[in-house]
């Protein structure tokens, strides 16, 4: 009896420790399938995570530049993203938003007088005819709105109308509204180029590759805009034009055309805003012709510094009479006649170079024909059919020839930058890609053309233009406007073209103001010496320090006798005026 109670003790005791032998071997193995599990899963999220990152990278860095960029998705076609247009500096002036655009079907909409309804009251500038008539038509797609905010997005979903949905679109937008307006242009909803240089461009940003680098600089934009809108707030004018442009390159450092508009509202762009004055327009400058003259005569030998003519009595040829604003009534040296403004000085000089060379320098210049800027909208300048006395001597005070004010700019950038003629541009030029200039004038007339520009803003007509420090010169111009064939006295084109540092030219500035009124701060004046002289001097003020160019403190020079200034040898007057005598 003992023994059978001792095996079956032993028996009991050998199952209870092999079941939990077993027990655990079932833990340890569950254990381990767990661990195994959660390994496997770590190491594929980690490789899952990779790439996604890897992805994110690749887009955002590597093929930003080399590949063409895909805004968005129209049905099952990628949308090419227009590319953008930046100033100088890198600054974006046109760039590219996702928008969505409301389409419907008008097959599944089931009551559409019901929908209009509803749409008009979230979108309520659409016109209810034109949208009974879309939903109403035997179509399965029409437009309903282009371009949606996101407000509006979610304003139209809530409204859960059967038929209506949305397609993801792009919306060319231009960050700095109305700053830089007729040199961007601007596009048609479906990203198309109409206007400025998104129309003349449109092939190169259709290719959505790299942005379009403009010579604009926005600082500039800005100043001169700021300004010239100033002036034409104070003498309550039509409009103004402004350019400033590099005389080393011809690259257009800003250019301003009022009225203007916001190219995010295309519509703005009717009538007056819409006209480029810079290079649309084309006027008679008036007097700032003057120094064309002056350089032509100088370069053909015509005259010297030295030489001058009788503007004691006005000019009769035909029915015409030709005087001066402010007549001296005496003899005139060179420097004189353009120092004081004298137009029968001028036109007495230009009979002395002839009609032929006065044309064939106004050629040279860029002054007749249009210019090669890079706008569609680009005006051709007006001359004479019949180059005659009469023209040669009106001419050469810039009366019966009308150019575009970026074609005046050029020219004047010749005049000072020693003679060389480079075609204006809207292009960012490195020093790789500079253009070659054409030697117009002798870099000898360059600089007697400095030195008498330096004389008008120091002691003539353009003392408003001068800024201590930055030794500006220029030279004023005020032309009567015609209306119906004949000259409107009170209507008058006020510019005044300006270069400064004169030691070293880097700049052209050139301010138009079409029909000022003066007031009392003025005396009433409305001349180019009143309005626009005044313009570039508050211009150079603020761009030389934002170009990091600091005024020089010059050296007054000691006082001299203006008829030491300006002597004239009477012996060469004399033989000069009994040439024109006898013509």
């Amino acid at each position: 009896m003992t023994n059978l109670f001792k095996n079956f003790y032993n028996d009991a005791r050998e199952l209870k420790h092999s079941r939990r032998v077993h027990l655990e071997g079932n833990q340890k193995q569950a254990l381990e399938v767990g661990r195994n599990r959660l390994l496997v899963t770590g190491i594929v999220m980690m490789l899952a995570f990779a790439a996604v990152t890897g992805r994110v990278v690749d887009l955002a860095l590597l093929d930003y530049q080399a590949s063409p960029r895909y805004a968005a998705t129209i049905g099952e076609q990628p949308v090419l993203s227009r590319a953008d247009i930046v100033d100088r500096n890198g600054v974006i002036l046109a760039t590219n938003l996702p928008t969505d655009s409301l389409y419907a079907n008008p097959r599944d909409v089931l009551d559409a007088d019901d929908a209009i309804d509803k749409i008009l009251r979230v979108l309520p500038d659409l016109n209810r005819k034109d949208l009974t008539k879309k939903l109403k038509a035997d179509s399965a797609f029409v437009w309903i709105r282009r371009n949606l905010t996101p407000h509006q997005v979610y304003e139209v979903n809530r409204l859960g109308i059967p038929g209506f949905e949305f397609k993801q679109e792009i919306r060319r937008v231009y960050p700095h509204g109305t700053m830089a307006a007729h040199i961007l242009g601007f596009t048609d909803v479906d990203g198309k180029g109409i206007a400025g240089t998104e129309r003349y461009f449109n092939n190169v940003l259709s290719e959505g590759r790299n942005p379009l680098i403009l010579s604009i600089d926005v600082r500039l934009q800005s100043i001169l805009r700021e300004e010239l809108s100033a002036s034409v707030t104070e003498f309550k004018a039509l409009g103004g034009a402004g350019i400033i442009l590099d005389v080393q390159t011809g690259e257009t450092m800003a250019s301003v055309s009022l009225p203007d508009f916001s190219p995010n509202d295309p519509s703005g762009a009717i009538g007056e805003a819409g006209f480029n004055r810079v290079t649309k327009g084309v006027y008679e400058m008036g007097s700032t012709f003057k120094l064309f003259t002056t350089a032509m005569a100088l370069d053909s030998g015509t005259v010297t510094m030295r030489d001058g003519y009788d503007a004691s009595r006005p000019i009769k040829i035909a029915r015409f009479k030709i005087s001066d604003y402010h007549a001296k009534n005496r003899w005139l040296s060179v420097p004189e006649i353009l120092v004081h403004s004298s137009n029968i000085g001028s036109a007495k000089m230009a009979l002395d170079v002839g009609g032929q060379a006065q044309k064939a320098y106004l050629k040279q210049l860029g002054l007749l024909g249009t210019s090669e800027i890079e706008l569609p909208e680009v005006g051709s300048s007006l001359s004479p059919a019949r180059w005659r006395d009469i023209n040669t001597m009106t001419i050469s005070f810039g009366h019966g020839i009308a150019v575009s004010p970026i074609q005046m700019a050029e020219a004047v950038a010749v005049l000072v930058n020693g003679g060389v003629r480079y075609p204006a541009t809207l292009l960012k030029r490195s020093h790789v890609h500079m253009a070659r200039g054409q030697q117009v004038l002798s870099r000898k007339t360059s600089r007697q053309m400095r030195k008498l520009m330096r004389m008008v803003v120091a002691n003539g007509t353009g003392r408003k233009a001068a800024v201590p420090g930055y030794r500006v010169g220029g030279k004023t111009g005020t032309a009567e406007k015609q209306v119906g064939g004949r000259y409107k006295r009170k209507s008058l084109i006020s510019s005044f073209v300006g270069a400064f540092p004169l030691d070293n030219p880097r700049y052209v500035i050139l301010v138009l103001v079409d029909e000022p009124k003066g007031n009392e701060r003025t005396q009433n004046y409305a001349t180019g010496g009143w309005v626009a002289a005044p313009v570039v001097r508050r211009v150079i003020e603020r761009m030389g320090p934002a170009l990091g160019m600091l005024p020089v403190h010059e050296q007054k020079a000691p006082q001299r006798a203006p008829t030491k200034l300006f002597s004239v040898t009477k012996a060469s007057v004399s033989i000069r005026e009994r040439r024109i005598a006898t013509r």
